[in-house]
């Protein structure tokens, strides 16, 4: 395993920017013989996937799997810029570069150690390093073989050593450090008149490697759990401690603080100490944490905070509060030094956790059990007490949910609950363990690159794309390697480490980042089954309704409509995840059903109605005859839709509205034609930049667009210029993580801050339209500032290449947006209405989140109330609105929506022929008078049976 010392160190170097850092970072490694020049294409490679900025001051910038082959010899070289290199778009500077040239693993314990060293502020000391040796003594923490005070017992009411023996065991156990107290007792060996010691090794009990020392007024023991992964460097230090006089002095006058100092264990003896119970639903997430965190820094006094029992952190920190991971019903225990202004402080920080700190507070009984941020998410709804989790799913009853999908089904339940895993948690071979490990994750990369060939959408190949990069990407494996190496199993230390990963991403209470600890969990899942042998059982071959908690990102490559009859799962809204993959594969399907779902037995039939919002255990005969008659209805009615799907949407009398597709992908644009799309209402071009490895090029933008142009033979194309940000990212461009990225740099703020990309796109755009129908939209524009400063840049191009046929507006989801539309109608062409982005920033309601989403309904009269504004103002300028959100398609929001005055409709293909035969059999003075009706309600229930009637 690799070391490092002072030999590594290279001081003074200079570069004025990342790149040349970069060519000088490979000089070095080429000079040392540990890699060839071609090494430098892989170092830029790796910075443009992901920065790998670390955190105060320091870089580890490595290669890409791909440039392995460049490499000679392992090795790491540390590189300090006095002067400081800007690394990243938020302006961090590196003055050291830890430059890793890796063949295997053996990097890996520096990386865990690097991880470590940024949990105490090092970064004053690498800025004003001056010579290598400043450098090593930064990153080399002290070695410790014990960490935690609790495993010291002063004052033990003990008779004799065998008394001292068991309570050091019991203080074991306690730490889940030994797995039985009923260890035999080896002689103890005399290390001092004042401490005995006891070793035990090689012993199947031993979990891992610890000391622990009791003592009474006459005598002291010290017990050593020593396994195979023992550091024996670290040993060896506590024994020379353990024998000092000084050390025998402290245990006979029974002085811990003492002991505790000179075992180098960081501690609080005499602190003042005040405990209290997390009552916040979601645990200790950001923003209470930030509460938290500003409340403790009132003081000038040191106070640190715990979660049961574990390690003190500062309660000043943001970083390390959220590093805790408490969740709901565990224990804070805050400590401050006495007769300080510390202390005083404990009560009121006591109460503000009592409060809430500004979330709301969930009422702690007995029976709450301890949970974490990450846990399941059913969970978290039977605790905070949601209507649906606690209906009774009577046999045959009608239980209400949320509608998903349009459609009905019945068939065998097929329940996919929360997997259980059994595995030992240690091993004697750490060789074995890696290449059981390593065997695992390759076998799961192969059937990955498998998925993705095969994968019939776009969609699909882009899930298991980044599933792919996770597992390439060496950080990934860092904790697992070395847990192993320390004595764990493979699955253990996979495991443990992957839900440590996942845990830390969802405390952040950041919406991107949490799905990332889904798509973390669904790999991490794969590689445990690999690893254990298991499988998942297998899915009838009959038609079956699909009951889950969630649907994970992989599923989506199981969901074939030919054999998934319906879908039902236990969180999400009508605009989730799981309800857009069930939308956009013609999936009848529930959503927000509440945990309940999960206890359905296997093969129990299940009728469930996706439009309506409910379904039945158990129908009798009569419920499953009506409904396979509806369904052979509902069939015709798609048959006969689908025969027209290329006749206008004109209402009965005679008010036409044009139906567009919305697309993600440059192939799909002759499917939305054939299926009777008018034109395309909507261009996520972020899902065609996610189809490229780095930002495309103009050229290759040119090449993508030009796609869409040729198949739509002249039918408009609304363009959406790069939207990124709040829960879409791209893996070629790193973002500085943000408390609430949805209110954050994403959509045109982004792109303002980043001119040249917006120009870039906006010139692919002109040059591949060649004069055809071309409406672009800048997304996000919540200020008339953001829309001139836009339109500027367009303007620019223009100047260059100029367009006779194009039309420019905006992507209308910000409420302020909406309520300023008067003054936008007299400068914008057209509003095309965000309705999934608008909904949730109205009602501040996350459409992601498990409990609320269900109420995040754009049939809101308040939503409503906008649409109508904005309308009005549009034309009175005669300017068009359309809508491009999910609501588009609703079918009990279309006649609404037509009501309303929307000039446009646009929504998946796949839905087109449908909303197009609706729009059919509708009277627009009908329309009219229903919209007028919804704008005097108080609720979307009442809107939804307002439409209910009239249908």
């Amino acid at each position: 395993m690799l070391s490092l010392s002072k030999d590594d160190v290279r001081m003074q170097a200079t570069a004025g920017n990342k790149d040349e850092a970069l060519a000088v970072l490979c000089d070095i490694l080429v000079e040392d013989g540990l890699v060839d020049a071609a090494y430098l294409q892989g170092l830029k490679d790796r910075e443009t996937q992901s920065s790998t900025y670390l955190g105060q001051g320091i870089a580890i910038p490595h290669g890409t799997p791909s440039s392995r082959d460049s490499i000679k010899q392992t090795g790491v070289r540390l590189v300090h810029f006095a002067d400081g290199v800007v690394w990243n778009d938020a302006g961090d500077k590196v003055h050291l570069a830890v430059v890793i040239a890796a063949k295997s693993d053996e990097h890996l314990q520096i990386l865990q150690n690097l991880t470590k060293v940024l949990s105490d502020d090092v970064s004053d000391a690498i800025a004003n390093a001056r010579q290598a040796d400043d450098i090593i003594d930064a990153l080399n923490a002290k070695k410790q073989f014990i960490q935690q005070a609790r495993l010291i017992c002063l004052d033990v009411p003990a008779v004799d050593e065998d008394e001292l023996y068991l309570q050091a065991l019991q203080q074991l156990k306690a730490q889940n450090l030994i797995s039985s107290i009923f260890l035999p007792k080896h002689e103890p060996s005399k290390l001092s008149h004042a401490l005995s010691c006891v070793v035990l090794e090689n012993h199947p009990a031993l979990k891992g490697s610890a000391l622990a020392i009791a003592a009474n007024q006459t005598q002291a023991l010290a017990v050593v759990s020593a396994t195979a992964s023992i550091d024996k460097d670290a040993l060896e230090q506590a024994y020379d401690v353990l024998m000092s006089d000084e050390f025998a002095q402290a245990i006979t006058q029974g002085d811990k603080a003492a002991v505790l100092t000179l075992l180098g264990i960081d501690h609080q003896e005499g602190w003042v100490l005040a405990s209290v119970v997390l009552p916040i639903a979601h645990g200790l997430h950001a923003r209470p944490a930030t509460a938290l965190s500003e409340l403790a820094k009132q003081v000038t006094g040191d106070v640190k905070v715990c979660v049961d029992d574990g390690d003190y952190v500062s309660a000043k920190s943001l970083t390390r509060l959220l590093s805790l991971g408490a969740g709901m019903g565990q224990t804070l225990t805050f400590i401050a030094k006495p007769q300080t202004d510390a202390a005083e402080l404990l009560p009121k920080l006591v109460e503000a956790v009592q409060a809430g700190l500004g979330d709301e507070v969930v009422p702690i009984t007995k029976t709450t059990r301890k949970t974490t941020p990450a846990q399941d998410l059913a969970d978290l709804a039977a605790l905070s007490d949601t209507k649906v989790d606690h209906l009774p799913i009577l046999d045959g009853e009608k239980i209400p949910a949320i509608a998903a999908a349009a459609g009905l089904a019945v068939g065998k339940a097929y329940v996919i609950k929360p997997l259980q895993f059994d595995y030992p948690m240690t091993a004697d071979v750490p060789a074995d363990e890696l290449a059981r490990l390593n065997a695992a994750i390759d076998a799961v990369k192969n059937e990955l690159t498998a998925l993705i060939a095969d994968a019939k959408k776009a969609q699909i190949a882009q899930i298991f794309s980044a599933h792919l990069a996770l597992l390439d990407d060496e950080e990934i494996t860092t904790g697992a390697y070395a847990d192993i190496q320390a004595g764990k199993s493979a699955p253990a230390a996979w495991h443990g480490f992957i839900e440590k990963l996942a845990n830390a991403q969802a405390a952040l209470g950041n919406h991107l980042l949490a799905e990332r600890a889904q798509d973390l969990r669904d790999i991490g899942q794969k590689v445990l089954l690999k690893l254990l042998n298991q499988q998942i059982t297998t899915a009838p071959d009959s038609p079956y309704v699909l009951i889950k908690e969630d649907l994970l990102p992989s599923d989506v490559a199981n969901l074939d409509p030919a054999c998934v009859a319906g879908i039902i799962t236990a969180v999400g809204g009508a605009s989730s995840h799981s309800a857009i993959i069930a939308r956009a594969l013609g999936i009848p399907a529930l959503v927000g059903a509440g945990g309940g779902v999960l206890t359905i037995e296997n093969e129990t039939t299940v009728l469930l109605d996706g439009s309506q919002g409910w379904f039945v255990v158990r129908p009798d005969e009569q419920m499953v005859s009506d409904c396979q008659q509806a369904q052979i209805r509902y069939r015709e009615q798609k048959r006969l839709a689908g025969e027209q799907a290329h006749l206008p949407a004109i209402t009965l009398d005679n008010h036409r509205i044009e139906v567009a597709a919305n697309l993600g992908n440059v192939a799909d644009t002759a499917d939305a034609v054939t299926n009777g799309a008018e034109g395309v209402g909507l261009l996520r071009t972020e899902l065609v930049f996610m189809s490229h490895t780095q930002i495309p090029d103009i050229d290759t933008q040119i090449a993508d667009y030009e796609q869409v142009f040729d198949a739509l033979d002249g039918k408009p194309l609304v363009v959406r210029v790069l939207d990124i940000g709040g829960d879409k990212a791209l893996p070629y461009l790193p973002m500085a993580a943000e408390e609430n990225p949805f209110l954050g740099l994403r959509g045109i703020r982004l792109l303002l801050a980043h001119p040249q990309m917006l120009r870039s796109q906006l010139t692919a755009l002109i040059l591949a339209s060649k004069g055809r129908d071309l409406r672009i939209m800048f997304p996000m524009i919540g200020r008339i500032e953001e829309w001139r400063a836009a339109r500027a840049i367009l303007d620019e191009v223009l100047a260059e290449y100029p367009h006779d046929n194009l039309q420019v507006g905006i992507m209308l989801e910000v409420p302020s947006a909406a309520v300023l539309a008067s003054h936008f109608a007299k400068e914008v062409d057209f509003f095309s209405i965000g309705t999934n982005d608008l909904t949730q920033y109205v009602l501040a309601i996350d459409r992601g989140h498990p409990q609320l989403s269900k109420d995040a309904d754009g049939l809101h009269p308040s939503i409503l109330t906008l649409i109508h504004q904005v309308v009005q103002a549009a034309h009175a300028h005669g300017k068009w609105v359309g809508v491009c959100g999910e609501l588009a398609c609703d079918a009990k929001a279309v006649p609404i929506l037509l009501g309303l005055g929307v000039d446009e409709l646009s929504m998946s293909s796949g839905a087109i022929a449908l909303v197009k035969a609706q729009i059919r059999t509708l009277s627009f003075a009908d329309a009219k008078a229903l919209a007028k009706q919804a704008l005097q309600c108080q609720t979307a229930s009442q809107v939804r049976q307002l439409t209910e009637g009239a249908l």
